[in-house]
Formats: C-alpha cells, sequence, structure tokens
C-alpha cells in the first residue's frame, strides 16, 4: 500500500481546483527507509555505504503506477540496516518526497548485498 505526502496532496488539489499549476516532475527517484515515512516526509532513509536513490520509470494503468523497469541499487558497503519501506521523491538528494510505502517483506541488507525492484513489483495506487 502506498500513500501520497502532504506536499503531494497540497500540490494535486492547488492544480486540480484551479489555484496553482503543478508540474510533474521529469524524473522520480526511489529511496529505501529503515524507519516509517509519513504524510510530512519524515523517516529515517538509508545512508552510507554507497546508498543514492535510483531513479524510476513508470507505468499507469487506472489508478495503479508500477515500476517500468528492473531498478537495482548498488551493491551496499557497509551495513544499510532493514529496509522495510520506500519513498518516491522528485530528486536524487532532498527534494521533495511524493509518495511512501512499506515493502511486502523487509530487507536486512549487510555489506556486499544488491537491492533490486524487478519491473512491476513497487506498486503505488492512488485510493
Amino acid at each position: 500500500m502506498s500513500q501520497a505526502t502532504n506536499y503531494l496532496e497540497n500540490k494535486i488539489a492547488g492544480h486540480v481546483f484551479g489555484a496553482t499549476a503543478y508540474t510533474a516532475p521529469t524524473t522520480l527517484y526511489v529511496g529505501l527507509y529503515t524507519t516509517a515515512p509519513d504524510d510530512t516526509g519524515a523517516g529515517t532513509e538509508v545512508s552510507g555505504g554507497s546508498y543514492a536513490r535510483q531513479s524510476m520509470a513508470f507505468t499507469v494503468t487506472g489508478d495503479t503506477a508500477s515500476n517500468t523497469v528492473n531498478v537495482e541499487f548498488p551493491k551496499a558497503t557497509g551495513s544499510w540496516g532493514t529496509v522495510a519501506y520506500f519513498a518516491v521523491s522528485d530528486a536524487v538528494s532532498g527534494g521533495n518526497m511524493l509518495c511512501y510505502g512499506t515493502l511486502t517483506t523487509s530487507k536486512t541488507v549487510a555489506s556486499g548485498d544488491t537491492l533490486r525492484f524487478n519491473a512491476g513489483e513497487l506498486d503505488i495506487t492512488v485510493a
């Protein structure tokens, strides 16, 4: 299950109801989290050990967006902890968190591990 942040909800409301036009980001980035993100964009994102957010393209069918291609994070050069959450942002670093969710299965990432989402594995549903 995924959820939009307050930031994205405000942008959508402003765009739909004519207050302010919103231009979607040209590139979206998925980040990994060890503590749950929330509507305000909080949460503990993985850091160190060669971690970096990865760009991700989506295909939209109905109310669900799914990653279009495989997305692989760099091989961990240190422990990333137990990754249980993800978030989609509009920048490779910092920026605005747009939505977030819980992974079906958490993964403890140790040095030498690689985390990967196969095409179609990461779904974001607008409900």
